[in-house]
């Protein structure tokens, strides 16, 4: 049903405000130097950020930039991570989060006052975090990763790496309502273009198939100098564009350098989300779920219960679409609609069309994709202008396809 966790007393979800958690970085290696603080600093800018609106403080020791050097030791991670837990253990109004990928540092960063983990590699660094957050019982923030930090591609391969680590965590008796799922936004990996950033932007919504809070790490990454061509200092109110997307779209958590501005985008993007339909009576839930893409589905049944080959197989009956068809002649769209209510679809078309009194008319077919795939099919063997109508459908539906594969054809 709805997001709505308890996140060490700070709730988080769909009827929540949208929660900031604000960077520092201990790291002097890090792409944006305007987020690096000294030790000396560091509860001041904290507190500066939690007056702001900050309700989480990511605290990094190690850059986790891809081309930051030099690489640093776990020691070294811990030696500059423990005197800014220290500092602000107990002395500012936000949770402390711990960006790190290693157990060790994990552990004592939790001992030292830390509430929640912040695993860009997903778990895969250091399989011992797991262990760490089961027994801690602390929150995960996991990034989609494979074998590297954000190495997904595209956004069928970012659902695939979540939907993995969640089975994982689970299997390793872990509490995966504890899980915050970060989709990887920017260039982790030297292949991930920024075509690849923007198709997980504007798919944001299918992440919430997962019914876990959704973060995004959106702040003055590569891909906004894709478009702007600007270094990291100038792509704040590229930031906010992005930023003002990802909340509509139902993002519950935002990663950013910059709270105040950030926190005006979100509580405006906020205010125009659309509010989830769902009616509860004791024991009894009814919530309306909108399915955008058919390997969402698979998710979505799997996480119930569902057998893969049985999500497998009705996946593409979750997804409506409606087409429109113009210019065809009475008879076809005829055709095209008793072969469309065959199927269980339905067809709309002008009153003149029905009786025969006009020779041209606009067609409407509402059906499933895989009504589609049928009428398709039949219409590619029938007289007329039929098999250039369904080819024409079928290439309709193709471009309607991920991005990612759009990138790929046109490769």
């Amino acid at each position: 049903m709805l997001v709505d966790v308890d996140i060490c007393g700070l709730k988080v979800g769909d009827e929540h405000p949208v929660r900031l958690m604000g960077v520092i970085n201990l790291s002097k290696e890090s792409f944006y130097k305007g987020s690096v603080v000294g030790n000396d600093s560091v509860l001041e800018v904290a507190r500066r950020m939690a007056d702001a609106g900050a309700t989480i403080i990511d605290i990094g020791a190690r850059s986790t930039w891809p081309l930051a050097e030099p690489v640093i030791s776990e020691a070294e991670e811990l030696n500059r991570m423990l005197p800014a837990l220290e500092a602000l253990d107990g002395n500012v109004d936000a949770l402390i989060s711990v960006d790190t990928v290693y157990a060790s540092v994990a552990q004592e960063a939790l001992k030292h006052g830390a509430d929640i983990i912040n695993d860009v590699s997903g778990f895969t660094t250091s399989p011992g975090m797991l262990d760490v957050m089961k027994d801690y019982d602390c929150p995960a923030v996991v990034m989609a990763s494979e074998k590297l930090p954000g190495d997904p591609i595209g956004m069928d391969a970012v659902m695939r790496s979540l939907a993995a680590i969640i089975e994982r965590a689970d299997s390793r008796g872990t509490d995966t309502d504890k899980l915050i799922l970060d989709p990887a936004i920017g260039r982790w990996v030297p292949e991930k273009d920024p075509i690849y950033d923007f198709e997980t932007i504007d798919q944001f919504e299918s992440l919430r198939v997962f019914k876990k809070p959704l973060l995004a790490a959106i702040s003055r990454k590569s891909c906004i100098d894709a478009v702007l061509h600007k270094p990291a200092a100038e792509r704040l109110y590229g930031s906010l564009a992005a930023t003002a997307i990802v909340v509509h779209k139902g993002a519950h958590i935002i990663r950013t350098h910059d709270i105040p501005q950030t926190k005006d985008v979100a509580e405006v993007a906020m205010a125009m989300r659309r509010r989830r339909s769902v009616v509860m009576n004791g024991e009894f839930g009814v919530e309306i779920t909108d399915i955008t893409h058919p390997d969402d589905a698979v998710y979505l049944m799997k996480s119930m219960g569902v057998t893969g080959t049985g999500a497998r197989v009705m996946k593409n009956k979750t997804v409506s679409k409606v087409i429109r068809v113009n210019n065809i002649s009475t008879t076809e769209a005829l055709i095209i609609k008793q072969e469309m209510l065959a199927r269980g679809g339905d067809a709309a078309l002008e009153r003149d069309a029905v009786s025969h009194e006009t020779e041209k008319t606009e067609l409407l077919i509402i059906g499933t994709l895989l009504q589609f795939e049928k009428l398709v099919s039949k219409l590619s063997y029938q007289a007329r202008n039929l098999p250039l109508i369904a080819e024409m459908i079928a290439e309709a539906l193709e471009n309607d396809m991920d991005v990612e594969q759009r990138y790929q054809r046109e490769l």
